[in-house]
């Protein structure tokens, strides 16, 4: 009996732990690309179809997730961020660090009814992205299409890969 109750323990240490490696490994991926979402308040400029508050109880956190590629020029980001409109996206490089902000807004139909599942985040958000060299923000270029903001950031000369010929 005895037996059969270590074998279980030790199996349910096991799963214990594997779990916990999933999630800190989740936690480890995703923790930066977690964006808090502040929800309009009921009282703020809406309107009777569009840019309405965020029904109560609405998801407050959402991921946006972002892409780094970097060549030896620049570094182009990739950020999923899906039903704005591009005059609702701000872009900055401030210390660093990537900064986009912006407002994902509820537009809805007044009907009679009411929501079964929201899934979708509403509201001001901002997401922070350190950048891994340092770029010329001054000649930064940023698109947004199909729900997604592309950021081309050129490296600045001291981040530049430069390639030295060994004499013989």
């Amino acid at each position: 009996m005895s037996s059969v109750l270590e074998q279980w323990k030790s199996g349910l240490g096991q799963s214990w732990e594997h779990l916990m490696e999933g999630w800190r490994q989740l936690w480890e991926r995703a923790a930066g690309a977690l964006t808090r979402f502040q929800p309009r308040e009921r009282n703020d400029e809406k309107s009777a179809s569009t840019n309405l508050p965020a029904p109560a109880g609405s998801v407050r956190w959402a991921v946006l997730g972002a892409d780094i590629y970097e060549t030896d020029e620049a570094l182009e980001v990739r950020v999923e961020i899906p039903g704005l409109d591009r005059e609702d996206l701000e872009v900055e490089v401030l210390d660093g660090q990537l900064v986009i902000r912006g407002e994902k807004r509820l537009e809805r139909e007044e009907k009679q009814g009411q929501y079964r599942l929201m899934q979708c985040a509403y509201g001001r958000f901002q997401r922070v992205i350190a950048l891994p060299v340092p770029v010329k923000a001054e000649d930064a270029k940023a698109e947004y299409r199909d729900g997604v903001l592309k950021i081309m950031l050129p490296k600045a000369e001291t981040a530049k890969t430069r390639r030295i010929t060994v004499q013989g």
